[in-house]
């Protein structure tokens, strides 16, 4: 099950991969508000999408600038005409299974929807070696879409959102090691892209509880894509793990193959199910709402499906065995 941090305590109180090159984060401090805020406080902040920032050097903050600064100017603006997708991947947790899952995840979305040179990955270090980038982040994930809604035409051209993290009824928690905390909520997903004009997305959440953001962002030009119910946690979220269960079933499965996307959804649905039968683990009930403008867009942009290419990683699975 997935360790739940920051909101909810607050509310409570109110394989191709190789050997590991460099130590995960840890998580050793009780994080802000935890036994202190009240619920009101705690909703006010998650809607506004406010992080808790503290004991970052200067240059460990430029860095990030920095790093965030190169993404973005490494995206190519839309073809007029053509049905472009911008892929945004974000970790926002700096456990490693999370960076893995976005960092795959990225690769796996602009393969399959032609997203090159038009595609970002936020996520902190995954235990792997793999490359410095930016670290997710409420304000990060604020500033990506923002650049990425200049770039695109917002009458012809898609977002596709993935979110992966440890998840809180209020919504998705953002825990950079012990420097950065905070709760992304459903409204504050929503203003974002509602004050951005970005209406044709994909959001895939990948996190306990995701169905929460389901009532706010389902609409006629939305595809999205939850791991849990609202009321449910989901699994597969252990540190050293590869993926979640969601990130496997959907990503290193489902989306790999040349099948529709409201295949590989209803794929790895019965995936996620076999593979919580299998545990006796209760079921996450993973959300799908496709909207009917939305499957228009699919069709155009999925013309044919894409491959892409075999899974990687050890299965979310292997956990059960131990």
């Amino acid at each position: 099950m997935r360790r739940i941090v920051w909101a909810v305590g607050a509310l409570l109180a109110a394989g191709g991969i190789v050997a590991a090159q460099e130590p995960p984060a840890a998580h050793t401090r009780q994080a802000p508000l935890i036994g202190t805020a009240p619920e009101a406080e705690v909703v006010a902040l998650a809607n506004g999408a406010v992080a808790i920032e503290h004991d970052r050097s200067p240059a460990a903050t430029l860095a990030q600038h920095r790093a965030l600064e190169q993404a973005l100017a490494g995206l190519r603006p839309q073809r007029p005409g053509t049905v472009d997708a911008y892929v945004v991947a974000v970790a926002l947790d700096s456990d490693p299974v999370f960076a893995r899952e976005a960092r795959e995840a990225g690769r796996v979305l602009t393969r399959r929807y032609g997203a090159d040179g038009r595609s970002v990955t936020l996520a902190g270090r995954d235990g792997r070696g793999g490359p410095a980038l930016a670290m997710g982040s409420p304000q990060a994930v604020q500033t990506v879409l923002a650049r990425v809604a200049e770039l695109m035409d917002r009458r012809e051209d898609v977002l596709i959102l993935y979110l992966t993290a440890h998840g809180a009824p209020l919504g998705i928690v953002y825990n950079d090691s012990d420097q950065g905390y905070g709760v992304m909520s459903p409204t504050a997903l929503w203003t974002t892209l509602s004050m951005l004009g970005i209406e044709r997305r994909m959001v895939l959440l990948s996190a306990c509880f995701a169905g929460v953001f389901v009532p706010m962002l389902a609409n006629d030009t939305s595809a999205v894509v939850t791991a849990a119910s609202a009321e449910r946690t989901s699994f597969g979220c252990r540190a050293d793990n590869d993926w979640t269960f969601f990130g496997d079933a959907l990503i290193n499965h489902a989306l790999r193959k040349p099948q529709s996307f409201a295949r590989a959804a209803a794929e790895a649905q019965a995936t996620i199910a076999g593979w919580e039968r299998q545990g006796k683990l209760e079921p996450s009930q993973p959300q799908v709402a496709i909207g009917a403008g939305a499957a228009r867009w699919l069709a155009v942009l999925e013309t044919p499906p894409v491959a892409g290419g075999a899974p990687v990683g050890r299965p979310a699975t292997d956990a059960l065995a131990e």
